[in-house]
């Protein structure tokens, strides 16, 4: 666009960077904008990453910008001149992902971040370069974002190698465009080759569109797992499916160290379930969902690792000393209480407590009306936020009716437990909440769990129950349109009930807007649209994120187990899973997950053990009887395999039974036309599994059958 020169500011007695429009480039109309463009758009960023621009100018022809004189190198000539180690390589990208941050905050994207755009001082700060393709857009939600001043759509503008693809298309941009650059950048800088290359410019665009690029440690074996990880997820090629926002990148990359682990550098804290010590211990959901509202208020405060309720709940009736916990959990602090009820009158007690040698660092009584809890919930978080020195951000909204207030905790309490009985509690506690106010939209959220759950667990036809959830996660955000657990359900129901995966991602999207994203909805994420996608490590990934906040959640172990089943690891799985029943013995899912793994492994005895434990545990659940019957027939003894299909048979008859188990057993006994009967049953009662269906071994012979084509293509997974 022009030429720079090293020039003095005679009145300031400094060095300055002096940039030209040459008179032709004046001439065009475009050209001049474009620099002008980037003079308004860098002008307004005051940040240390970001290159200072001190004013415009304009004289005889020519158009001047004077900037900021950075003394070093670009990313460009540093990258030509030799290899990064990783840890420089992370450093760079960490302020990078700062000043594109601030950027976007500033309503500007880049639009031609690059390494001959990224200076490296001689100090080793960054300093980003070159606004001219910027453009302003509103700050608003990703999915939401408009422009003013943009380049006509249709035109492309960038440097080949490091556009996104919706660029190298001409399309609208927003900040994710930055997000998939900065992923260009970080991957260069990591192994020294370009992401995407061609012999030519339009070969370059074209695998930008359509290839993916080599494994990072495939080039780079020092690269951490997760590292390379997070750099797939900015180089995805549908902007939906990346990283939404560059503090959401920021984050990422905070929280891993060098050897892949974990990165806890920011005060943590685990808030266990309040002791009932009233008279009724009916009464224990009270004292539970006083608890964790105060979770919930400090889990707004960015400077807090705050662990989630599953996790910090697994510790409820145990007999553990704190430090113990604490090193379980990786925390510093640990909030405990206790709860005494009569009447309206409340006395409850609390004590922060630092872990590592258990002194109290703040203890108090409260003695109220119980109109006066969610005033002491403000208390409690606020003291709670000034011992560990960090903002307590207020609350947006909270709810005016008491009544609904208490069936809704009461609705949690139960749905937590995840059996079929205690589902059913959970549904009349949030019914009762919505009687005494229809405008609580959590109790619609519940709502909308609760159906999507007996679906899941096929305890009910999805086919039935979708309706429903869906109707309930509507009315909740008719009336919070930014509440997590509405869209994540929006999200499945779209992907793994209608089979609209591009409308199951923008709901996925939604629901992880927001900060931080809740584990069970990374959960959902990984078992409802990325693994019918086939994209195993993404969701490995996602339930690794998840268990920072919640290393001990029963569902979200299951999942990551699940996971690697799906991607055939498992060695892994089975590592897993045996973690998880460890900690919890009778969780039936995950006996479930390891008898899976188990039988692919030839542990055959082994999986039939714990198959059978897992439907002891839960009897209703079919699917496990279809595997069960299964590794019975392949090891020889279709007798008992066949009575236990009869038995599934003949409870058919009276109650709703999954299609997909009968499928399951069908494909392990080689036969093809009762299987792709049951395929299709359970097509027809949208059953979830079935969107997972390519990564069960079972069915793997049956992959060049037209049959089984026309299956995945009714589900758009082909």
């Amino acid at each position: 666009m022009g030429v720079v020169y090293k020039a003095r500011d005679t009145r300031l007695n400094r060095f300055i960077a002096l940039k030209t429009l040459s008179g032709e480039r004046v001439g065009n109309a475009d050209e001049s904008r474009r620099f002008l463009r980037e003079a308004q758009a860098a002008s307004q960023l005051n940040h240390p990453n970001i290159i200072t621009i001190h004013e415009s100018l304009e004289e005889d022809g020519m158009c001047f910008l004077v900037m900021e004189y950075v003394v070093g190198s670009t990313l460009e000539v540093v990258l030509a001149t030799k290899t990064l180690s990783i840890a420089d390589a992370m450093h760079y990208a960490a302020q990078i992902a700062d000043g594109l941050a601030a950027a976007h905050f500033a309503g500007i994207i880049h639009r031609d971040l690059k390494p001959a755009n990224i200076m490296i001082t001689e100090d080793g700060r960054v300093k980003l370069l070159d606004f001219g393709l910027a453009r302003f857009v509103h700050r608003a939600l990703p999915g939401d974002i408009t422009t003013t001043a943009q380049t006509l759509q249709g035109t492309i503008l960038g440097t080949a190698p490091y556009m996104s693809p919706e660029q190298a298309q001409g399309r609208v941009l927003d900040v994710r465009s930055d997000i998939f650059s900065f992923g260009c950048v970080l991957y260069e800088m990591l192994c020294g080759k370009r992401a995407f290359e061609g012999e030519s410019w339009v070969a370059t665009l074209a695998a930008i569109l359509r290839s993916e690029p080599t494994p990072l440690r495939q080039l780079q074996s020092a690269v951490p797992a997760i590292l390379e990880q997070h750099v797939i997820h900015c180089l995805r090629k549908d902007p939906g499916e990346r990283f939404q926002t560059m503090p959401e990148v920021k984050r990422a990359l905070a929280g891993i160290s060098l050897n892949g682990a974990a990165n806890y550098e920011k005060p943590s804290i685990a808030v266990l379930p309040f002791a009932n010590l009233s008279a009724d211990k009916e009464n224990e959901y009270f004292s539970d969902g006083l608890a964790e509202e105060v979770l919930n208020a400090l889990t707004k405060i960015p400077e807090l690792r705050v662990i989630a309720r599953g996790s910090a709940f697994a510790f409820r009736g145990q007999e553990h000393d704190l430090r113990t916990i604490g090193q379980r959990l990786r925390v510093e602090t640990i909030l405990e209480g206790s709860v005494r009820r009569a009447g309206n009158r409340i006395r409850i007690t609390a004590q922060l407590i630092k872990v590592d040698d258990e002194s109290h660092l703040w203890s108090e009584r409260y003695d109220r009306e119980l109109t006066d809890v969610f005033a002491i919930q403000d208390d409690i978080s606020q003291e709670i936020a000034s011992a560990l020195k960090v903002k307590l951000t207020p609350r947006e909204s909270r709810p005016t009716n008491i009544d609904a207030y208490q069936s809704y905790l009461k609705g949690i309490y139960w749905y937590q437990r995840y059996t079929a009985h205690s589902l059913v509690l959970a549904k009349e506690s949030f019914e009762q909440a919505l009687a005494s106010d229809p405008t609580y939209a959590p109790a619609h959220a519940g709502l909308a769990v609760f159906y999507y759950s007996i679906g899941a667990l096929s305890i009910q036809r999805m086919s039935d129950v979708g309706p429903l959830a869906r109707a309930a996660a509507e009315k909740a955000l008719a009336i919070d349109r930014d509440l997590s657990e509405a869209h994540s359900v929006l999200g499945l129901l779209a992907g793994a009930v209608q089979y609209d995966w591009r409308g199951a991602g923008l709901h996925f999207q939604s629901a992880m807007a927001v900060d931080p994203v809740p584990p069970l909805v990374r959960s959902r994420y990984a078992l409802y649209f990325l693994l019918p996608l086939k994209r195993y490590e993404e969701a490995v990934l996602q339930y690794h994120r998840a268990l920072e906040t919640d290393p001990l959640s029963m569902m979200v172990l299951f999942g990551l187990s699940f996971a690697l089943y799906c991607d055939r690891r498992y060695d892994e799985a089975i590592e897993h899973a045996a973690k998880a029943l460890d900690l919890y013995p009778d969780y039936w899912l995950v006996h479930f997950a390891m008898g899976m793994a188990q039988s692919q492994k030839g542990a055959v005895q082994e999986a039939i053990a714990n198959l059978e434990a897992g439907l002891q545990l839960s009897p209703s659940f079919a699917l496990a009887t279809g595997y069960l019957a299964a590794l019975y027939g392949r090891a020889g003894n279709t007798e008992h395999a066949e009575n236990l299909m009869a038995e599934l048979a003949e409870r058919r008859q009276r109650s709703y039974v999954s299609s997909a188990a009968f499928a399951v057993y069908y494909a392990a006994m080689g036969q093809a036309d009762f299987m792709f009967e049951s395929l299709n049953a359970a097509l027809a009662e949208r059953e979830p599994f079935l969107t997972r269906m390519d990564a069960e071994p079972y069915f793997w012979p049956y992959r060049s059958d037209p049959r089984y084509q026309d299956l995945l293509r009714s589900m758009r997974l082909q």
